[in-house]
């Protein structure tokens, strides 16, 4: 085998151990916040009271 199959399988591995941090941070975040914390918009609604529009 040459460095490239070397690199393929590096980069298929990494692939993988992202894939499952990602599920892992999926779960984790799920678990620790309710689906109405996780769906608010209270940064939007700050955002539209600081908001300064200039006519």
């Amino acid at each position: 085998m040459d460095i490239w199959n070397w690199i393929e399988y590096a980069a298929w591995a990494l692939s993988a151990l992202f894939g499952l941090l990602i599920v892992i941070d999926w779960i984790k975040i799920d678990s620790t916040y309710s689906e109405e914390v996780l769906t608010s918009s209270r940064e939007g609604e700050l955002e539209a009271l600081t908001e300064q529009h200039k006519l």
